[in-house]
């Protein structure tokens, strides 16, 4: 239960601003609270709603013809978004920590995933506000009549966007292999002058943390949707408005399904749109009481995201048959030529053009604030978790943090900051997401407790099926690529068959038969140890924190079998288009080179965290460190026990953890023996077999 900090009646000038910019609650372990359940599934939605939900779903839509594409769209919304938003949502609310401290206790070996995250969100947030910066542009032009980018005989709205907003100089060279070169160096005042807009309202509405953030969002959660309700009916009544919605859920084109193109884009946009991988939900999550619904909080988060960018689509559907255009007959859609060519194009030739302008560009601009809240708290999160961080105020890293932020406006506001935007767009999304995602979906389901397994089956048969399955997509994809589909289909299923033969028959016997049926003789248990072993045991462990005693939804034991053999492999798949693209398009532009480069940390943070997992331990607090957080010993199918958590005081949480003991009973009693974390394995009155 969250309680209040007590002291003296303040006065009136403090009331008046607490009630403004309250204080953030505070959980029994002593980590900040949100005030209530709805600031937590706001604020998670905030980051989620976004720029995709209004510009980017209906452009993917519109380039696949429409309605055919919700069957690949809902098979990743339930096979690939739902599953890892569950496990970001479920690991922060247990552990008590943001990414990297979440992570460190899945295994100690995991937490550069969590650093990894953290760089993915802040990598984003840089280019995301000069994008709102656009907007704000339009938002002032849009108080001039007649609207700027309507003027003359053949108003262009591609070329104003690029001459009078993004004010950029073209690059030079490069049509013969050479690499081009940015001639620009000057800064783009009125960009820059918006970012540093922006990022101080940011500053404004979160330096007290969740319990200010929780306020706020209210406000700047529940104004858009109101807008996007009224630019959807203002579209749905152009003329010709029907034409769009015809093509939007009227038409049917079974052909378009048996082709890679509509599936890669239905899971490519989920991942953007729902925004796992950028840890946000697991830092929102560690502020939310640790008892709370989290599976029913990540349904609802999922579901009411891809209800409001199927609701937004009405918006731009309705502008695409009021300017009949359709697929193939122009360039393919995007976030940009969507928001910032065609609507405004439609927005120019409209009754009250101004009026539905300001509107548009105005709710641009709010839904792109509840993200940047989101995608900043990373990065603030992590760092008030650590050692250092507990001794100095929460305002004082939050400001430090805008101001990192707000420093990287400088790069982006610049004459050639359009095409570094792009390319950090392209490569963070395409790159640093997809190995991020996929190495959650993997270590979450192998290295989880990954002693027990050994213990029972032995290092090599765990090896072998383990290492097999990374080999297996690596060899398929790759051959996929190279040589055919159905090669590459065939080597990668054939390597995942043989190494699970071969690991189910080199090993030795457990002395504790798996579950149910796979325990009916050795060679089933042997495979269940090394193939669902520690993605089951994390589900147990999880449940049996996140269940609230029975009273809330637990993790279905489907999830982590969908999260390792259905999420990751469509992960890879997706992230392996990355490589042609950059080889074909971009390997002469040096914003594009820099950026794929520097996406590519993600991969030396989370080897070098498995390698040598010491190198991140000065984000982990002194006393997780101690306690030996991550570090399971040996206790096949024991659950681990829900014991009180422990006071560790501090500002901003992030402090504790489960404290993981036998029902309070002292390690000396004979029936028992006591693991490090206090794992205990024993008899039925203190011990919790999974099975």
């Amino acid at each position: 239960m969250a309680i209040a900090a007590e002291g003296k009646k303040p006065g009136m000038a403090k009331r008046i601003f607490l009630m403004l910019a309250p204080d953030s609650a505070k959980d029994e372990d002593g980590r900040d609270n949100f005030n209530s359940r709805s600031q937590f599934v706001l604020c998670a939605m905030g980051g989620a709603v976004g720029l995709g939900n209004l510009l980017r779903f209906p452009s993917v839509v519109f380039n696949n013809y429409g309605l055919q594409f919700f069957i690949p769209y809902f098979f990743a919304l339930f096979l690939v978004g739902i599953p890892i938003l569950i496990l970001e949502i479920t690991l922060g609310q247990a552990y008590r920590g943001g990414c990297v401290i979440a992570w460190n206790n899945v295994n100690h070996r995991a937490k550069g995933i969590g650093f990894s995250m953290v760089f993915n969100g802040f990598s984003v947030v840089g280019y995301y506000v000069p994008i709102l910066a656009f907007a704000m542009t339009y938002f002032r032009m849009s108080f001039q009549s007649p609207l700027p980018w309507a003027v003359g005989d053949d108003p262009d709205t591609v070329k104003f966007f690029y001459e009078e907003v993004v004010r950029n100089v073209d690059s030079v060279g490069g049509e013969d292999g050479s690499m081009k070169s940015y001639p620009g160096r000057g800064i783009v005042g009125e960009t820059f002058g918006w970012c540093m807009m922006i990022w101080f309202v940011v500053w404004m509405c979160t330096f007290k943390g969740v319990g200010l953030t929780g306020r706020v969002i209210y406000v700047t959660m529940a104004l858009p949707l109101v807008l996007i309700g009224i630019l959807a009916i203002r579209s749905l009544s152009l003329p010709n408005a029907s034409d769009g919605f015809r093509l939007y859920v009227g038409e049917w084109r079974s052909e378009s399904l048996q082709g890679p193109g509509v599936w890669q884009d239905a899971f490519g946009q989920m991942f953007f749109s729902i925004g796992v991988g950028f840890g946000y939900f697991t830092s929102y999550a560690s502020y939310n009481n640790k008892y709370a619904n989290a599976v029913q909080d990540a349904f609802i988060i999922a579901l009411s995201n891809s209800a409001i960018e199927i609701i937004s689509a009405l918006a731009v559907m309705g502008v695409v048959g009021f300017l009949a255009i359709n697929p193939g007959e122009v360039p393919a859609l995007s976030t940009f030529s969507s928001g910032f060519f065609y609507y405004p194009q439609a927005l120019a030739e409209m009754p009250g053009s101004n009026f539905f302008s300001a509107l548009f560009f105005l709710t641009l601009v709010l839904l792109g604030l509840t993200c940047v809240f989101a995608l900043a708290e990373v990065l603030v999160t992590l760092l008030c978790d650590t050692d250092m961080g507990q001794r100095v105020p929460r305002w004082v890293i939050s400001t430090s943090v805008i101001i990192l932020g707000a420093l990287t406006a400088l790069l982006y506001s610049s004459e050639f900051g359009f095409a570094t935007l792009d390319a950090i767009d392209m490569w963070v999304n395409d790159i640093a997401l997809f190995v991020t995602v996929w190495s959650e979906t993997y270590m979450a389901c192998t290295l989880y407790r990954w002693r027990d397994p050994v213990d029972q089956i032995g290092l090599v048969s765990y090896f072998v099926y383990n290492g097999g399955y990374v080999f297996s997509l690596f060899i398929g994809i790759l051959l996929g690529h190279l040589v055919t589909p159905a090669a590459g289909a065939g080597a990668g299923f054939g390597i995942f068959i043989a190494c699970s033969l071969i690991s189910a028959f080199v090993g030795k016997a457990p002395t504790i038969p798996a579950p149910r049926f796979w325990g009916k003789n050795a060679v089933l248990s042997r495979f269940w140890y090394a193939a669902f072993y520690s993605g089951q045991q994390l589900r147990h462990d999880l449940n049996n924190v996140i269940s609230g005693g029975g009273k809330n939804w637990k993790i279905h034991w489907v999830w982590p079998i969908c999260l390792k053999y259905v999420t990751g492999p469509a992960v890879a798949l997706v992230f392996s288009f990355a490589y042609p693209k950059f080889l074909t398009k971009h390997r002469n532009d040096p914003p594009y080179v820099y950026s794929f480069v520097l996406m590519h940390m993600v991969v030396i943070f989370i080897v070098g965290a498995f390698v040598v997992p010491r190198f991140f331990n000065i984000l982990i607090p002194a006393h997780r460190l101690e306690r030996g957080d991550g570090k399971y010993d040996v206790a096949p199918q024991m659950t681990i026990d829900n014991a009180p958590i422990v006071n560790n005081g501090g500002i901003e949480g992030g402090h504790t953890d489960m404290v993981q003991r036998s029902n309070g009973e002292s390690s000396l009693d004979g029936d028992k023996t006591t693991f490090r974390n206090d794992t205990t394995r024993a008899g039925p009155d203190v011990a919790h077999p999974t099975q």
